[in-house]
């Protein structure tokens, strides 16, 4: 490239992930003289917070992901790639993305870093396959359909055991996911299901929320956390402290408490919420950045301008940034991102990195929804909880959500729900339930294939021979993903 072109083309600026650090960030430079590229795994703006939404029927997948194409459709400086970013030169400043099997490299000016964090399972990655998280739409409507199918096999139940075992939810983890998805599965059997079945009372479900701490909510403080629990405990919902779980399997879970005591909970459905660690790119940047390191939890140690040493041009922020005091939360992602960006233009008239102020977080409160009707909400040392907790609730969710069309369909939803008994997603099916474990059987060496597939509910597949006890087309599917874990041994 000669030194002319490199001079008249104008500043690239790259932006991984498409979450709220990520979209924010790209927005934050429509007017700015620069080219934007957002690269995201997923196609869609993921609004996180109400994925328990859509995985309690209440919210459809559309509401609160719309296709990031369309966010930024009048942008006329961003591009967006689809590509799951598997490698980032610092020296070279190339981004590496891939699409089935397609690489494609990116080069970049400045960079931004919104790759967020993922379920963290402390090392016993194992129990995902048995308790998914809650962290994507897939994870979302796995656990609806989970959930739903929960009940119908209890419809179905020809023993008190197997119906109690269906019957019983366990969700791992007391924050605000916890709280909100623990809620909503007491709130589905009590109003929404009660009276569709003939063999079983949905009402007769059991809730129940473990959490390895000694309090609900925990971050929040003893007042929230405590009016949290007592709304929880009121609606049904049975709350272990100190219950720390230390297996899963199929059929439900192993938890030891503070005296010692191991204990045995059998339930076919559970999800877990206790923990997120940050995307494996934050441990890539720091490796390549002399002095840079990462938390426990995987997230990037950050300067005060949110780079990482020696590159000024690269911003890692939101949940993959661990800045002291910033929560992990959507707007420390929002307000990491706008920084970001405002650094990036002051860059282009040449004003020097180290004249930079260093990123201060506005701490605009949290809250959490128990309940219809119910939330709690934490605005600097103001603490409240009831009704108008959760109308301020509604209202900042609302603001947050992306486009129109989102904002008002999700009114009407609300209104439906929340006044009525009825919810206008309930549809859900047994390959969300299955695709997960499928696809990591696919992707799995042998040993892992097998026991994966006992978890699809089959023995290992033996001399190419159909899996028993499936469906002709879940042994077809189980048989090719044997075939290619075999492949790729041998290959």
């Amino acid at each position: 490239m000669s030194t002319e072109s490199v001079e008249n083309r104008r500043h690239r600026v790259v932006v991984i992930g498409s979450g709220f650090g990520g979209l924010f960030g790209a927005k934050h430079l429509k007017h700015a003289d620069v080219d934007v590229t957002l690269i995201s795994k997923t196609s869609t703006h993921l609004f996180q917070p109400l994925l328990y939404q859509v995985a309690t029927g209440i919210l459809s997948v559309g509401e609160i992901a719309p296709a990031t194409r369309l966010v930024l459709r009048k942008q006329k400086n961003a591009q967006v790639l689809l590509g799951d970013v598997i490698d980032i030169d610092v020296q070279a400043k190339t981004v590496t993305s891939q699409l089935l099997n397609q690489n494609t490299v990116t080069e970049f000016d400045s960079l931004i870093v919104a790759t967020g964090a993922q379920q963290s399972y402390f090392g016993n990655d194992k129990f995902a396959t048995y308790a998914p998280g809650m962290k994507t739409i897939d994870d979302a409507l796995e656990l609806r359909a989970r959930i739903l199918g929960a009940f119908e096999g209890a419809e179905l139940a020809t023993t008190q055991e197997m119906r109690d075992r269906l019957l019983t939810f366990v969700v791992i983890g007391a924050g605000p996911t916890g709280v909100e998805l623990a809620g909503q599965i007491a709130e589905l059997s009590d109003r929404t299901l009660e009276g569709t079945f003939h063999n079983i009372d949905p009402r007769d479900a059991r809730v129940i929320l473990l959490e390895g701490a000694g309090a609900v909510l925990g971050p929040m403080g003893p007042k929230l956390g405590g009016k949290a629990k007592r709304r929880l405990e009121k609606m049904g919902v049975e709350i272990q402290l100190n219950a720390m779980v230390t297996d899963v399997d199929a059929h439900g879970v192993t938890v030891k408490d503070a005296d010692g005591t191991v204990r045995r909970i059998e339930s076919s459905c559970k999800v877990w919420s206790a923990g997120v660690q940050g995307s494996p790119l934050g441990k890539m940047l720091a490796e390549q950045s002399e002095g840079t390191e990462v938390d426990r939890a995987g997230r990037v140690i950050v300067e005060p301008d949110l780079t990482i040493k020696g590159h000024p041009n690269i911003f890692v922020v939101g949940d993959l940034m661990s800045v002291p005091n910033v929560p992990g939360m959507a707007q420390g992602a929002i307000q990491g991102s706008t920084y970001a960006a405002k650094q990036i233009k002051a860059g282009l008239t040449d004003e020097a990195p180290q004249e930079r102020k260093p990123f201060k977080y506005f701490n605009k409160g949290s809250m959490a929804t128990v309940s219809r009707f119910s939330a709690v909400c934490q605005i600097g040392k103001l603490e409240f909880g009831g009704f108008i907790a959760w109308l301020a609730w509604l209202a900042l969710h609302l603001y947050y959500l992306v486009g129109y069309r989102s904002r008002i369909v999700t009114v009407i939803q609300w209104f439906v729900t929340f006044l009525g008994r009825s919810r206008g997603q309930m549809a859900a099916t047994e390959q969300w339930v299955f695709a997960r474990l499928a696809l990591e059987t696919v992707n799995a060496d042998e040993e892992d294939a097998d026991e994966l597939a006992a978890a699809l509910g089959a023995p290992p597949a033996e001399n190419g021979k159909s899996v028993e006890r499936l469906s002709v087309e879940k042994a077809k599917a189980l048989d090719k993903a044997h075939q290619a874990a075999a492949d790729r041994k041998v290959g």
